[in-house]
């Protein structure tokens, strides 16, 4: 019966992330601690491997589309999968079962669902700028960020983030490059956020695997729901309130974030 559970659960998430493209990792990370009552480090560990195979098949998708900005990506991954990595040899060295590094996870994943919160609300408020605008509100080439270190900081911060909580990588990932890179169009933005997120969600997980913070069985449950949910979420897109979604969406999280903070 908790099997069931966990592909039902897999199938809700894919359907939201199909339906709003905000990253599973703010929602099936404290779905599992809270419900399931899965350890936090098993569940950030299995967590990023699920969002690592879910987002493979979109970043093909988009890529085949012409839609991803390979030198944004690089950019970005070139702060993340450092910080990525860095991130797992701490938790290596202090053992991710470790009563500290548990409360360090719960307590980070707070804020980063809080910061996800406010990113997805932004997102579903905020007015769109027309091309026009963009143009005349500054002359900077689309793929070119203002500086070149700010992406390179801001993937440090957001790989860490995500190795250490599965958060990051999607709401506030787009609300960071929508800020990077201003003349960029939204469907370019998506599109390098989540080409990004699959080397660097595939190394974090991958790390937590070699440290055994991956379960492998709940990990195949999570996916066999997700797959289709992602379908079918992907096809209610276009029939959904998306304002009304992201509004919601950013409530639920902001009360997870607020849970967890207060434990």
């Amino acid at each position: 019966m908790e099997s069931l559970a966990f592909v039902l659960a897999g199938f809700g998430v894919g359907a939201i992330v199909g339906m709003t493209g905000v990253g599973g990792g703010s929602l099936m990370t404290p779905i599992l601690i809270f419900f399931f009552g899965v350890k936090p480090h098993l569940a950030v560990g299995t967590d990023l491997l699920f969002a690592a195979v879910t987002k493979a098949g979109g970043s093909v998708s988009l890529a085949r589309r012409g839609l991803v900005d390979w030198p944004v990506v690089g950019q970005v991954a070139a702060g993340s999968v450092p910080a990525s990595l860095i991130t797992l040899w701490v938790l290596h060295d202090r053992g991710a079962a470790d009563p500290v590094v548990q409360q360090l996870m719960t307590s980070v994943l707070g804020v980063a669902l809080l910061l996800t919160a406010v990113a997805t609300l932004y997102k579903a408020l905020a007015r769109k700028a027309t091309p026009r605008q963009l143009a005349a509100a500054d002359d900077t080439p689309p793929t070119r960020a203002r500086h070149w270190s700010l992406p390179v900081l801001l993937g440090a911060v957001i790989g860490a983030l995500v190795t250490l909580t599965s958060v990051g990588a999607g709401a506030i990932g787009v609300t960071a490059l929508m800020l990077l890179y201003p003349r960029l169009p939204l469907p370019r933005i998506v599109g390098a956020d989540i080409a990004h997120a699959v080397p660097l969600t595939l190394v974090a997980g991958l790390g937590h695997a070699s440290i055994g913070s991956v379960n492998w069985p709940l990990l195949g449950l999570l996916l066999a729901g997700s797959l289709p949910g992602i379908w079918l979420g992907s096809r209610l897109m276009v029939k959904t309130p998306e304002r009304l979604v992201r509004t919601l969406l950013a409530g639920l999280l902001g009360y997870a974030g607020l849970k967890l903070v207060a434990l």
